[in-house]
């Protein structure tokens, strides 16, 4: 068996009906830190997995295989699975099979005004027999499928948890905490936008201008202010509050956004703060990471 110098390999081999959400799997792998390669013929399977594995160093690959293939890469497919599990070993491999009821597929595929595959090559000439067609064709991966999940009633997120549960997924959500200044404009990708331009100033005390809110001096002249720990208390008491919802809520990664006007002194330390308070507030699945946009603008 193939030696694993880091991480357990994870391979995924995602097929299934075309319209069924095939390319949905694969882009929530991708969430989930795989290396996709969709359209795959499953001779190379093996091939790409040795590269990826072998001179990159990859441990998670997602591989999307469907009908655009070759016949008779599909029929071959059984020997290409045994061969991976011979390779990496059984708890590697997870071929994972998506499907949906007809209506549902003729409905989905009107509705997007897409080409079954069959069709598109010329193999059929109607959406009916290219949905009995396909089934046919995909049959060899069928029967050999870990996982298999029926899309018929499922919309985005609810898929999303559906793969998650099979394959012990664990939810994480990045809390990425941003300083800024609004003289440089307000941050267009950030969740919560928090303003604390109504805290004491220490620009205008010459001694501290050109410091930052990361210079003890700077901290020292804010300790003078209350006020200034409150705002810090008051916004990480409301996040500590809210945020542990999107654990639930399909998402990956969050930005607060705390700005003063240059972004080198208030937002600066009270976006410390926050993150000190966060540490304690959050729980372990979410992980807090720090930035000051502004930095490039301290020297001057």
């Amino acid at each position: 068996m193939k030696q694993v110098q880091d991480s357990p390999i994870s391979i995924i081999i995602v097929s299934g009906r075309s319209g069924s959400g095939k390319t949905s799997v694969l882009n929530i792998l991708e969430d989930f830190g795989y290396y996709v390669i969709d359209n795959l013929p499953p001779s190379l399977l093996a091939g790409a997995v040795a590269r990826l594995t072998d001179d990159t160093n990859i441990r998670k690959i997602a591989l999307g295989v469907d009908v655009r293939v070759p016949g008779a890469d599909l029929s071959n497919f059984p020997t290409v699975h045994e061969e991976l599990i011979r390779q990496y070993g059984e708890s590697a491999i997870k071929v994972l099979y998506v499907t949906a009821d007809e209506p549902v597929l003729v409905a989905r595929f009107g509705a997007t005004r897409r080409v079954h595959p069959l069709m598109a090559n010329g193999t059929v000439g109607n959406l009916p027999k290219a949905i009995h067609n396909e089934i046919e064709l995909l049959e060899p991966i069928a029967q050999l499928a870990d996982i298999k999940i029926n899309t018929s009633l499922l919309n985005t997120h609810e898929l999303k948890e559906r793969v998650r549960d099979h394959l012990g997924v664990e939810t994480k959500v990045t809390v990425n905490l941003l300083s800024f200044g609004f003289k440089y404009g307000t941050p267009i990708d950030a969740d919560f936008v928090f303003d604390v331009r109504i805290l004491p100033n220490p620009h205008w005390d010459e001694t501290l201008r050109a410091q930052t809110g990361e210079d003890e001096s700077v901290k020292a002249f804010f300790g003078q202010y209350p006020e200034v720990d409150a705002m810090a208390d008051d916004i990480a008491e409301f996040l500590g509050k809210w945020l542990p919802n999107f654990l639930h809520n399909n998402r990956h990664s969050l930005t607060i956004a705390i700005g003063c006007t240059g972004g080198k002194h208030r937002s600066v330390y009270v976006t410390r703060g926050v993150e000190d308070r966060l540490a304690k507030l959050l729980p372990d699945e979410m992980m807090i990471k720090t930035k000051h946009r502004e930095k490039r603008y301290w020297c001057c």
